[in-house]
């Protein structure tokens, strides 16, 4: 008989064809899904009185399905269009469907014994970005890491363990700007050093790291008695997208004998655009970078990297060995990434992004790059058409902020005024521009890489955001 014909349902399979239908419903009609939903108190508890807690029974998987569908609608929609708020990180049905791919197969990606194909193709990769940024072709490496908190961890371990000695450790000094991302300081925290070993730097009128602060810092901490022992650097700032000046950091670095990271995060992913390479000019000097594929470049989270000028510095800091592992050991042309990182069990993040690469091609994915970047210029453009509008920072790397400023208001009132807009923009399902702070006052704030948001609907955008702004303003003292 048939065994097709004899085949018994199969639960699994008619849950992944539900979730994948749900999926491509709403991806397929964004502009009628809420920016963001947000559980209130109620709700909250009822959701976890209704499904927190297990069951000592069984319940049905569609039903638990739908459940899971539930509760993760209370949420904001990075993937919708007109969310604009931190770094947006919309994803790509392909590289949704390469997660998957990479979740079936759940390859331990900590040895090439587990995982050689995986293993493999991470290096390849690997190698291809490092070489991209510019790090020299014979020595560069890296490995790919939760996020960018995990890749500047890692790398910041690199300089402690290659610049610092162990006897200077009390007085070891790390240079950050004022506009660095949060997690560096974090880090450093995390490897054992005080904030007072933190050294903050102001940075210029374009936010980036002001050189002349950096140099009269390090001076001053060496006349000190202190130890200074590594820069990061940032390319393109969460905040205003700014690019630290690579070229005049590392320049100071080779002199004073540091090592230079740059919290690419966000912004190294313009690398790939073939039309904005130039704005990294000098990456290839530094000593290592991190890399976000999970918020530029459309993929699930997680899927990072931290790429190395000198990858062998990565073994020495992270080997390990145990009679357990004795038959997985490393081999020259598939290496054990446990040995270069932090992470023993790991999953294969490396390989839905390659499934990305492979299904679009580079051409692609510059465009969509280049449409982020335009996009935010485009918003700036029409943000100064405006009477009573202050661009606070110009469009940098997709990102621009800017702030309405009606005469005969205090600070305190248009920092309110401001919050106010986003509120109602939110309220209304118009965008999700949240704020934030530059210099002090409170603005609003756009990060356009969303590739299928149009410039008709960006200007409608702006419209309605400068009618509100007149209408709050309107009813204010």
């Amino acid at each position: 008989m048939n065994g097709i014909q004899n085949q018994e349902p199969n639960p699994i399979a008619d849950a992944i064809k539900q979730i994948t239908d749900h999926y491509l419903r709403e991806a397929s009609d964004p502009e009628n899904q809420p920016i963001c939903k947000v559980a209130d108190t109620e709700t909250a508890s009822i959701l976890t009185e209704k499904y927190a807690l297990p069951d000592d029974t069984p319940h049905e998987i569609e039903d638990v399905l739908k459940e899971a569908i539930e509760v993760n609608d209370y949420r904001i929609r990075n993937g919708h269009p007109r969310f604009f708020g931190f770094i947006p990180s919309p994803i790509l049905p392909v590289a949704w469907l390469g997660d998957v791919v990479s979740s079936v197969f759940n390859v331990h990606a900590g040895s090439r014994m587990q995982s050689s194909g995986a293993s493999a193709i991470e290096k390849s990769l690997i190698h291809w970005m490092a070489t991209a940024a510019g790090l020299p072709a014979e020595t560069a490496g890296g490995i790919s890491v939760s996020g960018g908190s995990m890749a500047n961890l890692t790398a910041m371990i690199l300089a402690r363990d290659n610049k610092l000695p162990l006897d200077k450790m009390q007085v070891g000094v790390a240079y950050v700007s004022d506009q660095t991302h949060s997690s560096v300081a974090k880090g450093l925290r995390v490897l054992g050093f005080r904030a007072d070993q933190v050294r903050k730097v102001p940075s210029n009128d374009k936010f980036q790291l002001d050189i002349q602060a950096l140099e009269d810092a390090i001076k001053t901490d060496r006349d000190s008695g202190l130890y200074p022992f590594m820069i990061i650097a940032t390319s393109g700032t969460t905040n205003t997208g700014a690019i630290d000046p690579i070229d005049a950091i590392t320049e100071i670095a080779r002199r004073e004998d540091l090592w230079v990271h740059v919290d690419g995060a966000y912004g190294a992913s313009a690398i790939l655009s073939k039309t904005r390479r130039k704005l990294f000019n000098g990456l290839g000097k530094v000593d290592s970078i991190s890399w976000d594929a999970h918020k530029w470049l459309f993929q699930t989270y997680t899927c990072s990297f931290v790429l190395v000028r000198d990858k062998s510095l990565l073994s020495k800091s992270f080997h390990t060995s145990a009679e357990y592992v004795q038959d997985a050991t490393d081999m020259d042309y598939i290496p054990n990434y446990w040995n270069f990182g932090i992470e023993l069990t790991r999953p294969a993040r490396a390989t839905k992004f390659w499934f990305t690469l492979r299904v679009l091609g580079l051409d692609k994915i510059s465009s969509m790059l280049d449409h982020g970047i335009d996009l935010a210029e485009y918003a700036e453009q029409q943000v100064r058409k405006l009477p009573q509008w202050q661009i606070t920072s110009p469009a940098s790397l997709a990102i621009v902020t800017f702030r309405h400023v009606p005469e005969g208001k205090t600070d305190a009132q248009l920092d309110e005024l401001n919050t106010k807009i986003s509120q109602q923009l939110l309220a209304e399902n118009v965008a999700g521009a949240l704020t934030t702070r530059v210099h002090g006052r409170v603005v609003l704030r756009m990060c356009s890489i969303h590739p299928e948001l149009s410039r008709d609907s960006m200007k409608d955008i702006v419209a309605r955001m400068h009618d509100i702004g007149q209408e709050l303003a309107s009813c204010m003292p």
